[in-house]
């Protein structure tokens, strides 16, 4: 399940890097009927219900777009706007929200965890407790496993559908268990590295994790179309397909009666969010030009550790999926969801982000990853694109 989740949430493809240049579009119009045509095409070749695209440009400007249906049921059709669950996009978020305290020295980067939650009674039974940091949560090394795929969990979630869930509680299900490798000396994508990190950015703010993301990153950022997943009702998402017998909630349809078959709540730091492609992509843009957190850590955020079990020669950052493709090396992040997938990638080289959400996680439908998707994307802006130089400067 672990290897599935993995190869339909990210993508990989190759290649070298260009940094000397951005795009500039000579007719927005024509850019966003040639990205429509493309999105039609995808559709029609997959088997997938619906999806939206993001864009945002190097000047700013941002529209949305939209392929297939919301709904089977009802035929509804996809609109820009509509919002589905993020999945583990939404770790970018608390990373980001961990890095503004990290600047303003609440958090150490190089810490140990213990530092914060060292007098939780469940402490010293957590996998390598003692030698866990902060960068190790923030970049997956830490040795600490995957909560959310243990069967107990599934089990529990399913059959407890309306509860709500407490992080400590998500905790539980790894404790005492002996961890893959010491901390710092491997590499392993874990849920658990996020929610441990929530636990430290509340217990240094004294607020809860949503309110506290809203007031550094969401409003002033004007992400209004990026939403918490803290409930069984979320307003304007729209209906996600996991496929028959799926272990979260074992249906095909995840939203019945406008409430979810499983709490969503449950996900919180470890992703926790809806929001539109559109959104994302402006988020994207934000975050890896240095606008979400201080930009003298960008450096930081963007050399990463080599993550093995995202194939190629990806690597993982401070909340940062590094992918080299053939258009270079991009910065994003993917996320699953039962029902639903999302990936967002931002350019570099033409100061670009793009975003893809489906409302499937049924990855066999797609008929290409979300990853290619978004090169093909970028690859119709530069075609449509007039290029000028910037003295070489890093973009």
């Amino acid at each position: 399940m672990r290897k599935i989740i993995l190869l339909l949430s990210v993508c990989l493809l190759s290649t070298g890097t260009i940094r000397s240049q951005t795009t500039t579009v000579s007719d927005a119009a024509a850019l966003q009927r040639a990205l429509q045509l493309k999105l039609d095409e995808w559709h029609k070749a997959g088997s997938f219900p619906g999806a939206t695209l993001g864009v945002v440009l190097a000047n700013g400007e941002s529209f949305g777009l939209a392929v297939g249906l919301s709904d089977r049921e009802m035929k509804t059709p996809m609109k820009p706007n509509d919002r589905m669950l993020a999945g583990s996009v939404g770790k970018t978020f608390a990373a980001a929200t961990a890095l503004q305290l990290i600047k303003e020295g609440k958090i150490g980067l190089d810490d140990k965890i213990e530092r914060y939650l060292g007098r939780e009674p469940w402490f010293s039974r957590l996998p390598n407790a003692r030698d866990i940091t902060v960068r190790h949560l923030l970049n997956h090394t830490s040795g600490l496993m995957r909560y959310e795929f243990k069967d107990q969990f599934t089990k529990d979630l399913t059959a407890n559908p309306e509860k709500i869930w407490k992080p400590a509680e998500l905790i539980t299900y790894l404790l005492d268990e002996k961890a893959p490798f010491a901390a710092g000396k491997g590499w392993d994508y874990s849920d658990t590295n996020y929610i441990v990190l929530g636990m430290i950015i509340e217990k240094v703010t004294g607020r809860r994790f949503y309110d506290e993301a809203n007031r550094r990153l969401l409003k002033p950022l004007k992400l209004t179309d990026t939403i918490p997943q803290d409930g069984l009702r979320l307003k304007g998402v729209v209906q996600g397909y996991a496929g028959p017998n799926n272990p979260f909630g074992g249906r095909d349809a995840m939203i019945q009666g406008g409430k979810f078959a499983i709490n969503p709540q449950f996900e919180w730091t470890g992703g926790g969010y809806a929001s539109t492609a559109e959104d994302l992509a402006r988020w994207a843009k934000m975050i890896y030009e240095g606008k979400a957190f201080s930009r003298d850590l960008l450096t930081q955020v963007v050399d990463g550790v080599p993550a093995p079990m995202l194939g190629g020669e990806t690597r993982y950052g401070l909340g940062v999926i590094i992918r080299k493709t053939s258009l270079g090396t991009t910065y994003g992040h993917s996320g699953f969801f039962p029902g639903y997938m999302t990936d967002m990638m931002y350019f570099p080289g033409e100061k670009v982000a793009v975003a893809v959400q489906v409302n499937t996680s049924v990855g066999r439908s797609l008929g290409k990853p979300l990853g290619r998707v978004l090169v093909e994307a970028m690859e119709v802006i530069k075609a449509n694109s007039k290029c000028e130089c910037d003295s070489g400067e890093e973009g």
